[in-house]
């Protein structure tokens, strides 16, 4: 009879077996990662996680050669939802995220793309047409743009451009919405609405909303141009937040699905809706038409919360920023409106009307006036700082804040980048034409904007693109990265 002590011996043997071979298979399995999001602006957070590590060691997580986290790897070899953020210096370009096993040179490396897009009219849904992400462009170098590209388009170009994952949206008077190239210009698609376009178009989730005169809102395919869906619309730049897309017509002020152009719901206004929404802290804003009124709506609702009357109409857009609205109206005056009531904290009066929307950047605003001028303002004294005068009015072109610079179109041709602070002239380019309506953006480091001259511009640090790009987008070697020995393990194990 065989002893029980023996007989064990056999399987105590093959599951020790077995446990060497699934060690030794976590432990040779190639170490991979997945991040949370492919691409952003600097200071983006991106979560990591990881597979086939050695189990129960420390991993750092690098982006680029800056060690951002240590964390410590399961029983399996895993970790998951480790926290890094993007770069605050982070230029525009392909950079990397490696995750490295501590003590050796086990590693892997993922692509996270540096963008910082401007998707809508107003930069972001509040209005304030700050591009906060821009470190390309500054003071010191803004004298230097040169001439990038120039489209021409088969009209007037009166439609302010957006900038999304490398291509820029415009509109021109021959009716068509282009997708350009930004780094070349080069035509992607176009999609004929029938009729002049003068609004600019908004980007989100692979969609491009324009609003057209013809009286209709588009959502095309952001890649293709193809149609997907389309509602009654008007003539205003969509304003697209969590999901919603607002917007002006003929038939008042609406909000729909971004999804399936679904209404959500109107509300009504006396003539046409010249003005494009902001929205901010769950609330609409837009200057409502001919009865000469700034409106506040509940944006979940469409139910109207306060009206504040003006000297005239409303062509003007309204920035909306640390509870204060500022708008401008064709009575000549910039308002502060406090956001919640909407009374009157201060007006600023110009020589002319302002139909120019405003923009909002570290305590300034900056408006545009038809007396010539751009003006810079204290934010909550309304107290004028510097004022710049051009060789024509400044009508419906808005000024864009970027890195300490303020970029502006004049309808004596010209495009402007002026020192923030100062309002000292850094640079200008002169276009063929008019730079009534369009105006310009900023993002990753080239401005963009159209003329009357039918052309959409695009300009930058010439030569400076590539050599960024070839920087930010070289792997970094894993024998060269050195960890942080400060770092403290930011995850559990798990």
């Amino acid at each position: 009879m065989i002893e029980p002590r023996k007989r064990s011996q056999p399987i105590t043997f093959y599951c020790l077996f077995v446990a060497c071979l699934l060690v030794c298979r976590i432990a040779s399995a190639t170490p991979s990662i997945t991040l949370s999001k492919k691409s952003g602006p600097p200071t983006s957070k991106i979560l990591v996680s990881g597979r086939g590590f050695v189990p129960n060691v420390g991993v750092d997580i690098f982006f680029d050669t800056k060690d951002k986290a240590l964390v410590v790897t399961n029983g399996k070899g895993e970790f998951h939802d480790a926290v890094i953020h993007a770069s605050r210096g982070s230029y525009p370009g392909k950079h990397w995220v490696t995750a490295l096993e501590r003590n050796n040179d086990k590693g892997t490396q993922e692509p996270f793309l540096v963008q910082t897009d401007w998707n809508q009219f107003h930069f972001d849904a509040d209005g304030t047409r700050l591009n906060p992400y821009e470190n390309v462009l500054n003071v010191n170098n803004a004298g230097s743009l040169g001439l990038k590209w120039r489209y021409p388009t088969g009209g007037y170009v009166a439609s302010s451009p957006v900038a999304a994952d490398g291509v820029v949206y415009i509109g021109s008077w021959d009716g068509k919405v282009y997708a350009l190239n930004a780094r070349t210009g080069a035509k992607m698609w176009s999609f004929d609405t029938g009729y002049f376009l003068d609004s600019s178009p908004a980007v989100a989730n692979g969609v491009v909303y324009v609003d057209s005169p013809d009286a209709h809102l588009y959502a095309l395919n952001a890649h293709t141009g193809a149609l997907l869906w389309s509602v009654q619309g008007g003539d205003t730049s969509p304003a697209v937040a969590n999901g919603v897309v607002y917007f002006g017509s003929g038939a008042g002020i609406s909000a729909v699905k971004g999804n399936t152009g679904t209404l959500l719901w109107n509300y009504p206004v006396p003539g046409y809706v010249y003005s494009s929404p902001t929205v901010a802290n769950g609330v609409v804003y837009i200057g409502s038409g001919s009865d000469w009124n700034v409106d506040a709506l509940n944006a979940r609702t469409g139910a109207k919360l306060w009206s504040f009357t003006t000297g005239n109409v409303v062509v003007s857009s309204p920035a909306v920023a640390n509870g204060v609205v500022y708008i401008g109206s064709q009575d000549t005056h910039l308002y502060a409106l406090n956001a919640t009531t909407g009374a009157m904290l201060w007006s600023f009066a110009t020589r002319a009307q302002v139909s120019s929307s405003p923009a909002v950047a570290n305590g300034v605003v900056y408006v545009g006036s038809q007396d010539n001028s751009v003006y810079a303002l204290n934010s909550n004294t309304g107290v004028l700082l510097w004022k710049y005068i051009t060789g024509g009015p400044v009508q419906n072109s808005s000024p864009a804040v970027a890195n300490g610079v303020v970029y502006v179109g004049s309808n004596d041709g010209n495009v402007y980048a002026l020192n923030a602070r100062t309002g000292t002239l850094l640079w200008s380019y002169t276009t063929g034409w008019d730079v009534l309506d369009s105006s310009p953006v900023v993002a990753n480091g080239v401005v963009y904007v159209g003329s009357w001259d039918s052309n959409v511009y695009a300009f930058g640090l010439l030569g400076a693109d590539q050599a960024r790009e070839d920087a930010a987008s070289k792997h970094p070697d894993l024998k060269m990265l050195r960890p942080d020995l400060s770092l403290k393990v930011s995850e559990p194990r798990g």
